[in-house]
């Protein structure tokens, strides 16, 4: 299967643990959008939103946007099953994957942004409402991950999702002091291997 990315984004990252917990073999498509190679005719073929991370299966299925190319995978490769049997419980999984996406990793990249002097003056007004998304979904995990090791009874889709925002917190200078489950939490998925060779890939 090909994998249309970028190389730093999350999303793209997103999808590329996913590829690696289930041992699968993918080549991948690099993406150029400051030369704005996802504008072209012929990847607005296989995403009409211009964005990626894009998946074609080798059948030549074509499946965009993170989160469904991950359900897509997780629903083709059952092992290792990403999502929990119980329906309530892969609710919760999917809750915390969409609040990932749209409240916590877009934040982070806006500090990124901040920190590599690449923001826009807009970047910069909402810096610190971005800090201050950032803590308070650092409070809300803390309280998520109770006593387990993982957001779900495994690590699931919801882990995936945190996972290249959440790594990059330190080097922004995010203070994990009061958040000591959230702090393990970051170490443990530092330590799999699908989310450390997708670091060191895109490093």
């Amino acid at each position: 299967m090909t994998l249309y990315d970028t190389s730093e984004c999350p999303f793209a990252k997103k999808v590329r643990i996913v590829l690696i917990e289930k041992d699968l073999e993918f080549e991948t498509v690099p993406i150029d959008l400051a030369k704005r190679e996802n504008r072209k005719q012929e990847f607005l073929n296989l995403n009409p939103f211009g964005k990626v991370p894009v998946l074609v299966d080798e059948d030549g299925a074509v499946i965009y946007d993170s989160t469904v190319i991950n359900e897509y995978l997780n629903d083709e490769f059952a092992y290792p099953s990403l999502l929990p049997e119980d329906a309530a419980k892969r609710a919760r999984v999917r809750l915390l994957e969409d609040f990932a996406d749209t409240a916590f990793t877009l934040p982070v990249m806006a500090l990124e942004r901040e920190a590599a002097g690449k923001a826009t003056e807009r970047d910069l007004a909402n810096a610190d409402t971005a800090r201050q998304l950032v803590k308070s979904t650092l409070s809300m995990l803390e309280r998520e991950l109770g006593d387990r090791e993982y957001l779900s009874d495994t690590f699931s889709l919801a882990d995936v999702s945190f996972a290249p925002a959440a790594l990059r917190l330190q080097a922004l200078g995010i203070d994990l002091g009061a958040c000591a489950k959230v702090r393990a939490w970051i170490e443990r998925l530092a330590e799999r291997s699908s989310i450390g060779a997708v670091m060191k890939m895109v490093a």
